[in-house]
Protein backbone atom coordinates (compact mmCIF):
# COMPACT_ATOMS: atom_id res chain seq x y z
CA UNK A 1 0.00 0.00 0.00
CA UNK A 2 0.90 3.64 -0.31
CA UNK A 3 0.74 5.14 3.17
CA UNK A 4 0.69 8.84 4.04
CA UNK A 5 2.80 9.25 7.19
CA UNK A 6 2.19 12.58 8.91
CA UNK A 7 5.07 13.90 10.98
CA UNK A 8 7.01 11.48 8.82
CA UNK A 9 10.53 12.76 9.53
CA UNK A 10 10.14 12.44 13.29
CA UNK A 11 11.73 9.89 15.63
CA UNK A 12 9.10 7.14 15.66
CA UNK A 13 7.73 7.93 12.20
CA UNK A 14 11.12 7.64 10.48
CA UNK A 15 11.73 4.22 12.05
CA UNK A 16 8.21 3.22 11.00
CA UNK A 17 9.00 4.32 7.45
CA UNK A 18 11.93 1.89 7.42
CA UNK A 19 9.68 -0.94 8.65
CA UNK A 20 7.06 -0.07 6.03
CA UNK A 21 9.63 -0.12 3.24
CA UNK A 22 11.13 -3.38 4.52
CA UNK A 23 7.67 -4.96 4.25
CA UNK A 24 6.90 -3.74 0.75
CA UNK A 25 4.77 -0.68 1.54
CA UNK A 26 5.45 2.76 0.07
CA UNK A 27 5.38 5.53 2.69
CA UNK A 28 4.80 9.13 1.63
CA UNK A 29 6.23 11.32 4.39
CA UNK A 30 4.57 14.64 5.29
CA UNK A 31 6.27 17.00 7.73
CA UNK A 32 6.54 20.71 8.49
CA UNK A 33 9.91 20.18 10.25
CA UNK A 34 8.96 22.02 13.42
CA UNK A 35 10.66 19.23 15.39
CA UNK A 36 12.59 17.18 12.82
CA UNK A 37 15.21 17.49 10.09
CA UNK A 38 15.15 16.53 6.38
CA UNK A 39 18.52 14.78 6.76
CA UNK A 40 16.72 11.71 8.08
CA UNK A 41 15.65 10.96 4.48
CA UNK A 42 19.26 10.27 3.55
CA UNK A 43 19.51 7.77 6.41
CA UNK A 44 16.28 6.01 5.39
CA UNK A 45 17.55 5.73 1.82
CA UNK A 46 20.92 4.37 2.95
CA UNK A 47 19.24 1.65 5.03
CA UNK A 48 16.52 0.60 2.60
CA UNK A 49 17.93 1.63 -0.82
CA UNK A 50 14.65 3.41 -1.35
CA UNK A 51 13.95 7.11 -0.87
CA UNK A 52 10.37 7.79 0.18
CA UNK A 53 8.56 10.81 -1.16
CA UNK A 54 8.82 13.76 1.22
CA UNK A 55 6.19 16.50 1.26
CA UNK A 56 7.02 19.65 3.19
CA UNK A 57 3.62 20.81 4.41
CA UNK A 58 1.52 21.24 7.53
CA UNK A 59 -1.13 18.67 8.37
CA UNK A 60 -3.48 21.56 9.20
CA UNK A 61 -3.56 22.56 5.51
CA UNK A 62 -6.61 20.48 4.59
CA UNK A 63 -6.59 21.19 0.87
CA UNK A 64 -2.88 20.43 0.48
CA UNK A 65 -3.19 17.16 2.41
CA UNK A 66 -6.23 16.14 0.35
CA UNK A 67 -4.27 16.78 -2.86
CA UNK A 68 -1.36 14.75 -1.53
CA UNK A 69 -3.63 11.80 -0.72
CA UNK A 70 -5.12 11.86 -4.21
CA UNK A 71 -1.96 12.56 -6.19
CA UNK A 72 0.01 9.82 -4.42
CA UNK A 73 -2.89 7.37 -4.45
CA UNK A 74 -2.64 6.70 -0.70
CA UNK A 75 -4.77 3.90 0.73
CA UNK A 76 -4.15 4.64 4.42
CA UNK A 77 -2.68 7.18 6.85
CA UNK A 78 -0.44 6.79 9.89
CA UNK A 79 -0.87 9.96 11.92
CA UNK A 80 2.17 10.98 14.00
CA UNK A 81 2.11 14.75 13.54
CA UNK A 82 1.72 16.37 16.98
CA UNK A 83 3.49 18.42 19.59
CA UNK A 84 4.49 15.99 22.34
CA UNK A 85 6.21 17.50 25.39
CA UNK A 86 4.14 17.28 28.57
CA UNK A 87 5.90 20.15 30.33
CA UNK A 88 5.72 22.44 27.31
CA UNK A 89 2.01 21.66 26.95
CA UNK A 90 1.41 23.08 30.44
CA UNK A 91 3.19 26.29 29.44
CA UNK A 92 1.65 26.53 25.95
CA UNK A 93 -1.74 24.78 26.07
CA UNK A 94 -3.26 26.74 23.18
CA UNK A 95 -0.44 25.69 20.85
CA UNK A 96 -1.04 22.04 21.76
CA UNK A 97 -4.81 22.17 21.32
CA UNK A 98 -4.51 24.08 18.06
CA UNK A 99 -1.81 21.84 16.58
CA UNK A 100 -2.90 18.42 17.83
CA UNK A 101 -6.67 18.75 17.68
CA UNK A 102 -6.99 20.99 14.62
CA UNK A 103 -4.34 18.99 12.83
CA UNK A 104 -6.37 15.81 13.27
CA UNK A 105 -9.65 17.46 12.25
CA UNK A 106 -8.00 18.81 9.09
CA UNK A 107 -6.53 15.40 8.32
CA UNK A 108 -9.92 13.69 8.75
CA UNK A 109 -11.51 16.24 6.41
CA UNK A 110 -8.78 15.59 3.82
CA UNK A 111 -9.27 11.83 4.14
CA UNK A 112 -13.02 12.16 3.72
CA UNK A 113 -12.72 14.25 0.56
CA UNK A 114 -10.13 11.82 -0.85
CA UNK A 115 -11.96 8.61 0.01
CA UNK A 116 -9.24 7.26 2.33
CA UNK A 117 -10.80 5.00 4.97
CA UNK A 118 -7.93 3.67 7.11
CA UNK A 119 -6.12 5.59 9.86
CA UNK A 120 -3.60 4.47 12.48
CA UNK A 121 -3.21 7.09 15.21
CA UNK A 122 -0.16 7.73 17.36
CA UNK A 123 -1.70 7.92 20.84
CA UNK A 124 -0.10 7.61 24.26
CA UNK A 125 -0.31 5.86 27.60
CA UNK A 126 -0.88 9.33 29.06
CA UNK A 127 -4.57 8.84 28.26
CA UNK A 128 -4.80 6.42 31.21
CA UNK A 129 -5.64 7.51 34.72
CA UNK A 130 -2.77 6.84 37.11
CA UNK A 131 -5.27 5.91 39.82
CA UNK A 132 -5.58 2.21 38.96
CA UNK A 133 -3.56 -0.98 39.39
CA UNK A 134 -0.83 -2.00 37.00
CA UNK A 135 -0.54 -3.26 34.32
CA UNK A 136 -2.73 -0.95 32.27
CA UNK A 137 -5.29 -2.57 29.98
CA UNK A 138 -7.08 -1.03 27.02
CA UNK A 139 -10.37 -1.12 28.95
CA UNK A 140 -8.81 0.64 31.96
CA UNK A 141 -9.83 3.94 33.47
CA UNK A 142 -9.05 6.94 31.25
CA UNK A 143 -8.07 10.36 32.49
CA UNK A 144 -5.05 12.62 32.14
CA UNK A 145 -3.51 15.58 33.92
CA UNK A 146 -1.70 17.51 31.15
CA UNK A 147 -2.84 19.45 28.08
CA UNK A 148 -0.72 17.08 25.96
CA UNK A 149 -2.49 14.04 27.37
CA UNK A 150 -5.87 15.68 26.96
CA UNK A 151 -5.19 16.32 23.27
CA UNK A 152 -4.48 12.61 22.78
CA UNK A 153 -7.61 11.60 24.65
CA UNK A 154 -9.74 14.15 22.78
CA UNK A 155 -8.47 12.86 19.44
CA UNK A 156 -9.29 9.30 20.50
CA UNK A 157 -12.84 10.42 21.36
CA UNK A 158 -13.16 12.16 17.99
CA UNK A 159 -11.95 9.10 16.11
CA UNK A 160 -14.29 6.79 18.03
CA UNK A 161 -17.27 9.05 17.29
CA UNK A 162 -16.44 9.41 13.60
CA UNK A 163 -15.90 5.66 13.18
CA UNK A 164 -19.22 4.96 14.93
CA UNK A 165 -21.02 7.31 12.54
CA UNK A 166 -19.46 5.87 9.36
CA UNK A 167 -19.26 2.08 9.35
CA UNK A 168 -16.90 2.07 6.36
CA UNK A 169 -14.01 3.62 8.33
CA UNK A 170 -11.20 1.77 10.10
CA UNK A 171 -9.50 3.80 12.84
CA UNK A 172 -6.85 2.36 15.17
CA UNK A 173 -5.34 4.03 18.22
CA UNK A 174 -1.93 2.83 19.40
CA UNK A 175 -1.21 3.76 23.01
CA UNK A 176 2.58 3.91 23.34
CA UNK A 177 4.38 3.62 26.60
CA UNK A 178 8.01 4.90 26.57
CA UNK A 179 9.74 4.65 23.17
CA UNK A 180 13.55 4.55 23.41
CA UNK A 181 16.58 3.31 21.53
CA UNK A 182 17.61 3.74 17.92
CA UNK A 183 18.07 1.80 14.71
CA UNK A 184 20.77 -0.84 15.34
CA UNK A 185 22.86 0.60 12.49
CA UNK A 186 23.45 3.70 14.60
CA UNK A 187 22.40 5.94 11.70
CA UNK A 188 18.90 6.83 12.94
CA UNK A 189 17.76 7.80 16.41
CA UNK A 190 16.11 10.37 18.63
CA UNK A 191 17.24 13.96 18.06
CA UNK A 192 15.27 16.17 20.47
CA UNK A 193 15.53 19.92 20.15
CA UNK A 194 16.85 21.60 23.27
CA UNK A 195 17.13 19.72 26.56
CA UNK A 196 15.46 16.30 26.25
CA UNK A 197 12.17 15.78 28.07
CA UNK A 198 12.51 12.00 28.27
CA UNK A 199 14.88 9.83 30.28
CA UNK A 200 16.95 7.90 27.75
CA UNK A 201 17.87 10.74 25.38
CA UNK A 202 18.84 12.74 28.47
CA UNK A 203 21.07 9.87 29.68
CA UNK A 204 22.54 9.54 26.17
CA UNK A 205 23.47 13.22 26.13
CA UNK A 206 25.10 12.85 29.56
CA UNK A 207 27.08 9.90 28.19
CA UNK A 208 28.29 11.87 25.16
CA UNK A 209 29.16 14.95 27.27
CA UNK A 210 26.42 17.32 26.10
CA UNK A 211 24.86 17.42 29.58
CA UNK A 212 26.73 17.26 32.92
CA UNK A 213 24.61 14.76 34.85
CA UNK A 214 21.24 13.05 35.05
CA UNK A 215 18.68 14.45 37.45
CA UNK A 216 16.72 11.66 39.14
CA UNK A 217 13.37 13.03 40.23
CA UNK A 218 12.80 11.32 43.56
CA UNK A 219 14.18 8.11 45.06
CA UNK A 220 11.50 7.45 47.67
CA UNK A 221 8.82 5.81 45.55
CA UNK A 222 7.49 2.37 46.54
CA UNK A 223 9.49 0.63 43.79
CA UNK A 224 12.44 -1.76 43.59
CA UNK A 225 14.99 1.00 44.22
CA UNK A 226 12.86 4.03 45.06
CA UNK A 227 12.96 5.54 41.57
CA UNK A 228 10.04 5.72 39.17
CA UNK A 229 9.32 2.71 36.95
CA UNK A 230 8.14 2.88 33.35
CA UNK A 231 7.56 0.53 30.43
CA UNK A 232 10.39 1.24 27.96
CA UNK A 233 9.92 -0.11 24.44
CA UNK A 234 12.50 -0.18 21.66
CA UNK A 235 11.56 2.17 18.83
CA UNK A 236 12.05 -0.62 16.27
CA UNK A 237 9.59 -2.84 18.14
CA UNK A 238 7.21 0.10 18.15
CA UNK A 239 7.69 0.69 14.43
CA UNK A 240 6.92 -2.97 13.71
CA UNK A 241 3.80 -2.61 15.84
CA UNK A 242 2.55 0.10 13.48
CA UNK A 243 2.98 -2.15 10.47
CA UNK A 244 1.12 -4.97 12.24
CA UNK A 245 -1.68 -2.56 13.22
CA UNK A 246 -1.92 -1.23 9.67
CA UNK A 247 -2.14 -4.73 8.20
CA UNK A 248 -4.86 -5.63 10.71
CA UNK A 249 -6.83 -2.41 10.24
CA UNK A 250 -7.01 -2.13 6.47
CA UNK A 251 -10.41 -3.34 5.37
CA UNK A 252 -11.55 -4.03 8.94
CA UNK A 253 -14.04 -1.30 9.84
CA UNK A 254 -14.46 0.07 13.34
CA UNK A 255 -12.54 1.65 16.18
CA UNK A 256 -9.60 -0.42 17.49
CA UNK A 257 -7.30 0.28 20.45
CA UNK A 258 -4.02 -1.42 21.35
CA UNK A 259 -1.30 -0.92 23.96
CA UNK A 260 2.24 -1.09 22.58
CA UNK A 261 4.61 -1.86 25.43
CA UNK A 262 6.71 -4.67 26.87
CA UNK A 263 4.56 -5.44 29.88
CA UNK A 264 7.48 -4.82 32.22
CA UNK A 265 8.40 -1.88 34.42
CA UNK A 266 12.00 -0.66 34.57
CA UNK A 267 13.28 1.89 37.08
CA UNK A 268 15.27 5.05 36.37
CA UNK A 269 18.31 3.56 38.10
CA UNK A 270 18.03 0.33 36.13
CA UNK A 271 18.06 2.36 32.90
CA UNK A 272 21.06 4.37 34.13
CA UNK A 273 22.96 1.19 35.05
CA UNK A 274 22.20 -0.45 31.71
CA UNK A 275 23.30 2.64 29.81
CA UNK A 276 26.51 2.81 31.87
CA UNK A 277 27.30 -0.73 30.76
CA UNK A 278 26.53 0.18 27.14
CA UNK A 279 28.88 3.18 27.10
CA UNK A 280 31.53 1.61 29.34
CA UNK A 281 31.58 4.08 32.21
CA UNK A 282 29.60 5.15 35.23
CA UNK A 283 27.38 8.12 34.46
CA UNK A 284 26.96 10.98 36.95
CA UNK A 285 23.57 11.67 38.48
CA UNK A 286 21.97 13.58 41.31
CA UNK A 287 18.72 12.94 43.14
CA UNK A 288 16.38 15.93 43.16
CA UNK A 289 12.80 16.32 44.47
CA UNK A 290 9.93 14.55 42.77
CA UNK A 291 8.22 16.25 39.85
CA UNK A 292 4.60 17.18 40.27
CA UNK A 293 2.32 14.72 38.51
CA UNK A 294 4.81 11.85 38.29
CA UNK A 295 3.52 8.44 39.35
CA UNK A 296 5.53 5.68 41.00
CA UNK A 297 5.06 3.07 38.29
CA UNK A 298 3.36 2.62 34.94
CA UNK A 299 3.50 -0.30 32.54
CA UNK A 300 1.37 -1.96 29.90
CA UNK A 301 -0.61 -5.11 29.54
CA UNK A 302 0.29 -5.84 25.88
CA UNK A 303 -1.65 -9.11 25.50
CA UNK A 304 -4.38 -7.64 23.29
CA UNK A 305 -1.82 -6.59 20.66
CA UNK A 306 -0.11 -9.96 20.88
CA UNK A 307 -3.31 -12.00 20.49
CA UNK A 308 -4.95 -9.79 17.84
CA UNK A 309 -2.06 -8.33 15.84
CA UNK A 310 0.43 -11.14 16.32
CA UNK A 311 2.89 -8.53 17.59
CA UNK A 312 5.04 -8.45 20.70
CA UNK A 313 8.07 -6.46 21.79
CA UNK A 314 11.23 -8.58 21.62
CA UNK A 315 14.18 -6.25 22.23
CA UNK A 316 15.71 -6.08 25.71
CA UNK A 317 16.71 -3.10 27.85
CA UNK A 318 20.34 -3.89 27.08
CA UNK A 319 19.60 -3.69 23.35
CA UNK A 320 17.70 -0.42 23.81
CA UNK A 321 20.67 1.16 25.59
CA UNK A 322 23.30 -0.28 23.23
CA UNK A 323 21.45 1.00 20.17
CA UNK A 324 20.80 4.42 21.74
CA UNK A 325 24.50 4.73 22.61
CA UNK A 326 25.58 3.62 19.12
CA UNK A 327 23.40 6.38 17.63
CA UNK A 328 24.40 9.09 20.10
CA UNK A 329 28.13 8.35 20.03
CA UNK A 330 28.17 8.36 16.21
CA UNK A 331 25.95 11.43 16.02
CA UNK A 332 26.70 13.46 19.16
CA UNK A 333 24.82 16.50 17.89
CA UNK A 334 22.04 14.53 16.22
CA UNK A 335 21.16 14.89 12.55
CA UNK A 336 22.91 17.61 10.54
CA UNK A 337 20.85 20.70 9.84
Amino acid sequence: MRILVTGGAGYIASHTAVSLLDRGHQPVLLDNFCNSKPAVLDRIEALTRQRPTLLKMDVRDTDAVARALREHDCQAVIHFAALKAVGESVEKPLAYYENNIQGTLSLLAAMRSSGVKTLVFSSSATVYSADQPMPLREDGLLGTSSPYGRTKLMVENILADVAAADKTLSFTSLRYFNPVGAHPSGTMGEDPRGIPNNLMPFVAQVAVGRLPRLRVFGNDYPTVDGTGMRDYIHVCDLAEGHVSALNHAHGRAGWHVFNLGTGQGTSVMQVLQAFSLACGRELPYEVVPRRSGDVAACWADPHHAESTLGWRASRTLEMMCADAWRWQSANPMGYPD
